[in-house]
């Protein structure tokens, strides 16, 4: 009781906005209790069994601030939520850092209530019987998410009963993040600006992918080897899946669409890694391609009408060129009333959820060797789904190549990436060992757009846009100019407009007149900022179902009613 008693009086202050540091170690020495970081843990002995201790968010000392301001160059700053915590990020330069530095700050907590908070989670503990749940069933996890949602507001209330909602709701968070959750790595993952969540070892810091800024080092670092084997072991838990000394290796879906690779020593030699490839939350819509300079609006138009008359196309580039973002962009153009497939080893494509789309995923066999899905059986599968659209990937073996063909022959739309630098490259690659497309398929292949990333600036743009003529050539149409950072018309076509006119009767005037509307739509939502995936979609299917009154407001410049 009097323990009890001494809890109540402890009200825990205001969380207030700490920026941590960037060096490994650092503390504030003096006050200690009010710098501590949310994740920081008060006793070692008082941890969840069998987790691991996990390092906190360091800060930074006060009166060492003025001197490192004077260090480092702010390149970025911004905040978001993860879940009710509210996360402020700042991308530094920092002296004698060859890399930009991703700093996470977070609300702190002081020491006491950190203590208390922990005693809280014993009592969790206590009152919420994990047993042996199967945490593979998803509708189950989400009851025991609630019920210790419950069950901590019912103790945050008992310890804290003066505080604040909003207070309440950040160390409810807090706990629930601690408790079912992976830490620290949690905030990153709340972030929609990352793509890949990288832990080499614990040695080092976590490292991050940012879609701006490329790869960062982060001021989070794991405590030691052990817990990094415990996060993937809860990661391959959920999935059904065991990470060990005899099977050291894991590559999962986790909920949320997420790609999760983990190792463990002594396959990867310096430590145990985890890499998580995030599916993105906030895609790559035309709108940014065109503000971000990628496609001018003339290609994008020329690609909109190929969409939209069901010429098939191949998006090719190199590793990280854009290829997929690129596939997930043009699938915005499609008519709302055609049913879509997509076939993907990591679930990245989404599509305005409006559209008539399944997505399909490959998966890997068990440790056994059993029950293998590969790109190939979903290809071969979706045939039979009655498709109007299919979406691939990313092509790299020979009967997958053979199996999408034999789709656009059977009169399937197919869209696919590949990995070539260029048009001329694409068709050398499929028509040759090991993937062997016979050269007289590929006329089936209307149009090759072409990604790719400036390796010194690292911005990425459509590279060329080409066609395949009857004599399974490339002719270029247009071609990125690095002078004037654009596109440019290089070639006139040869078999594009012939087989548009073919398939949909235009003649070349109107072919003309369809993509100067076409450029004017764009035009339109770029001027007005509709950049979401949804957004878009709304526009295309507008132009689609009542292209009459689209066009007044694009006239007008006024935002079609929702």
């Amino acid at each position: 009781m009097a323990e009890e008693k001494h809890s109540k009086m402890e009200k825990p202050p205001v969380p207030s906005r700490e920026e941590p540091s960037e060096k490994k170690g650092e503390s504030a020495p003096e006050k200690k209790e009010e710098t501590r970081s949310s994740e920081a843990s008060s006793a070692p002995e008082d941890k969840l069994p069998g987790e691991p201790e996990e390092k906190p968010v360091e800060h930074k000392p006060p009166e060492r601030r003025k001197e490192k301001a004077l260090e480092r160059n702010i390149i970025d700053t911004y905040e978001f939520r993860s879940k009710k915590i509210p996360i402020t990020i700042t991308v530094v330069r920092i002296k004698g850092e060859f890399v930009p530095i991703y700093q996470v700050s977070i609300s702190s907590i002081s020491k006491t209530t950190e203590f208390i908070l922990e005693k809280i989670r014993q009592e969790l503990i206590k009152r919420v019987n994990l047993g042996m749940l199967d945490i593979t069933d998803t509708k189950k996890s989400e009851q025991v998410e609630t019920k210790f949602e419950e069950t901590i507001t019912d103790l945050i209330n008992k310890y804290f009963p003066d505080v604040d909602d909003e207070i309440k709701e950040f160390l409810i968070s807090y706990l629930i993040g601690k408790s079912l959750g992976l830490g620290n790595l949690e905030l990153l993952m709340s972030d929609v600006n990352l793509e890949e969540v990288v832990v080499n070892q614990a040695a080092e810091p976590v490292w991050v992918y940012h879609r701006k800024h490329g790869w960062l080092k982060t001021n989070i670092h794991m405590t030691d080897e052990d817990q990094i084997r415990h996060y993937s072991s809860l990661i391959g838990r959920k999935i059904g899946r065991q990470i060990t000394v005899l099977e050291p290796l894991l590559d999962a879906h986790i909920t949320g669409g997420d790609r999760v690779n983990a190792t463990l020593m002594p396959i990867s030699t310096q430590g145990n890694t985890i890499t998580i490839r995030k599916f993105s939350r906030d895609p790559w819509t035309i709108t940014k391609f065109i503000k971000s300079r990628t496609i001018t609006i003339k290609a994008a138009a020329l690609i909109w009408l190929a969409m939209q008359y069901e010429m098939s196309s191949i998006i090719a580039g190199g590793t990280a060129s854009g290829k997929t973002s690129t596939l997930n962009v043009m699938a915005n153009f499609f008519p709302p009333n055609q049913r879509i497939i997509s076939i993907e080893d990591t679930r990245e494509i989404r599509l305005p959820k409006f559209l008539h789309w399944i997505s399909l995923n490959t998966r890997l066999p068990n440790p056994e060797g059993k029950g293998e899905i590969s790109m190939e059986d979903l290809l071969v599968n979706s045939l039979r789904m009655r498709p109007d659209r299919i979406l691939v990937g990313e092509v790299r073996r020979k009967r997958e190549a053979e199996t999408l063909f034999e789709a656009i022959h059977t009169g399937h739309s197919v869209y696919a990436t590949f990995h070539a630098n260029n048009a001329e490259e694409a068709i050398e690659r499929l028509t040759n060992p090991p993937i062997d497309v016979p050269v007289i398929m590929l006329p089936a292949i209307s149009l090759i757009i072409v990604q790719f990333r400036n390796r010194r600036t690292g911005a990425r743009r459509t590279f060329q846009i080409a066609e395949i003529t009857s004599d399974s050539q490339a002719n270029v149409l247009m071609q990125y100019d690095p002078k004037k950072d654009r596109l440019v018309q290089v070639n006139k076509s040869k078999s594009l407009y012939e087989n548009l006119k073919l398939y949909t009767g235009y003649s070349q005037s109107e072919i003309e007149k369809n993509l100067v509307e076409k450029e004017r739509i764009l035009k339109y939502i770029v001027d007005l900022n509709i950049d979401s995936v949804d957004g878009v979609g709304r526009v295309m299917a507008e132009y689609y179902t009542d292209k009459k009154n689209l066009m007044k407001y694009v006239a007008s410049k006024k935002l079609l009613p929702s």
